[in-house]
């Protein structure tokens, strides 16, 4: 039996704002409706939300736990079907759908263990008295999911601050609603989650702005670019309540002179067309030694050049359409651009609907709009250094600071350049797009608020702690 059924995909109680076509990017074509939240949704959501937290916060851990193991288990259980949905909405190949699959279960996983970690401490205490910490849920989580990878940059928030005993208002992209939220909510359903603690809300920047807003959730977290998330950030410190912030990037991958190029473009390739680069984590600059950037560029636009592009449902190709004709509008202009200011075109640069042809820029500067920006799409930017303090220099430049690659055979060389370029995430002997449950995943400056998600960063995102102290008898004081 499908675990999910757009028949009965209607609301416990019917959200207002309409409804919205889900469009499968690489057709056109409609595979689904889906209901749209607006601000009074929110609100109502909010409430029903609070109502029931309070016996969820109660529940005993074990209780807990075991929904979000079951979770996991379902993931794995309806994985043929869930593969196709993610595959079709979002236009990624199905490799990375196992991936998001594979990664969601463990996420799953990991929150399940979460909810028995030791909860505070013993303090010691100059007065007669026991002191002690102890975390306490933090009552109603926002929760804000970007259209790129849905289900695990959902369930990366979702599946720890339920499990520690929050309720959860989630806002997918309405893009992405089904595989970023209404799957996600069937299979903690199915898992059995009780009713009220999860409420899926897609919908537009009214609705992300009335989550942050609304006076019950007491903490946001979300996942988007850098612009939206100076504004959510922004919003939720009026309101006194914490955001975490997890933004746009643009990463550079880092190759020595001692490096094989082989194996490096090999690191490369993935690393900036893989999702057709619709990836935070994407590598969007390619900083490689003088003595190997000739060959480098060379065998880059060959691999470019070899890759099949299509239709990832139908297709056994590599890359799959980009989300909507704005986002390769986007693309194409800025390579474009880029272009007309100098760069050499040496691969891609032309697409067919939604399909865009992975990218090579060579000779780019700091000017050069597509190694300045942010793209979110297939292409690599390549530019030479001579020194190693030059890769440092340019590594470290611009705004964002989300993940790093180095490429070297000096395991100590490249551990030593990590540490002088400012990032969340480094990896040496690695393209810069890699998430694992049981790692903090976060970046700093425009790249967000540090490492907020995955592992032990849960517990101090989604709980508060609370200072308690007993004594025997009532303390008595001068007046």
């Amino acid at each position: 039996m499908p675990l999910l059924d757009p028949a009965t995909w209607q609301s416990a109680a019917p959200l207002t704002g309409g409804t919205a076509p889900v469009v499968e990017p690489a057709t056109g074509d409609t595979l689904a409706t889906v209901e749209l939240a607006v601000p009074a949704d929110v609100s109502a959501a909010a409430a029903r939300a609070a109502a029931a937290q309070r016996a969820w916060g109660r529940a005993p851990y074990t209780e807990r736990a075991a929904v979000l193991r079951r979770a996991g288990d379902l993931l794995a259980e309806h994985a043929a079907e869930l593969r196709t949905w993610i595959v079709r909405e979002t236009g990624s190949i199905p490799g990375k759908a196992d991936f998001e699959l594979g990664t969601a279960a463990q996420e799953c996983y990991e929150a399940a263990a979460l909810a028995s970690r030791p909860g505070g401490q013993v303090l010691p205490s100059a007065e007669p008295r026991l002191s002690y910490t102890r975390r306490v849920p933090a009552g109603v989580v926002g929760v804000i999911a970007p259209f790129n990878v849905p289900l695990v940059l959902a369930v990366r928030s979702v599946a720890p601050a339920l499990a520690l005993g929050n309720a959860v208002l989630l806002k997918p992209d309405a893009r992405t609603a089904v595989s970023g939220g209404l799957a996600l909510a069937a299979v903690l359903a199915a898992a059995g989650l009780p009713e009220g603690l999860l409420h899926v809300l897609p919908g537009g920047r009214d609705t992300g702005a009335a989550l942050v807003a609304e006076p019950r959730v007491r903490v946001v977290s979300f996942t988007g670019s850098t612009e939206s998330g100076r504004a959510v950030g922004a919003a939720a410190g009026r309101e006194l309540k914490r955001a975490h912030l997890e933004l746009g990037g643009n990463s550079a991958l880092v190759v020595l002179a001692d490096a094989d190029v082989e194996a490096a473009v090999g690191q490369a390739a993935w690393g900036s067309f893989f999702h057709q680069g619709q990836i935070c984590m994407t590598a969007g600059r390619h900083l490689v030694h003088e003595s190997l950037y000739a060959e480098y560029v060379e065998r880059l636009a060959e691999r470019a050049e070899s890759l099949a592009v299509g239709d990832p449902h139908r297709e056994q190709v590599h890359l799959g359409p980009l989300i909507d004709r704005g986002q390769l509008d986007r693309v194409h202009a800025l390579v474009e651009a880029s272009a007309a200011q100098g760069a050499k075109l040496v691969a891609g640069g032309t697409y067919r609907g939604l399909f865009y042809r992975p990218t090579v820029l060579a000779g780019v500067t700091d000017d050069t709009p597509a190694y300045r920006e942010e793209v979110f799409g297939p292409v690599a930017p390549v530019r030479s250094f001579a020194t190693l303090d030059e890769a440092a220099e340019l590594a470290a430049a611009g705004p964002y600071g989300l993940s790093l690659g180095i490429v070297t055979r000096d395991i100590a060389l490249g551990l030593e350049l990590a540490d002088r370029i400012p990032t969340g995430i480094a990896h040496v002997n690695d393209q810069t797009v890699n998430d694992e449950a049981v790692a903090p995943f976060g970046g700093v400056g425009a790249s967000g608020t540090g490492a907020r998600f995955g592992g032990e960063a849960n517990l101090d995102a989604f709980t508060e702690l609370r200072w308690t102290t007993v004594r025997r008898e009532p303390a008595g004081y001068p007046f």
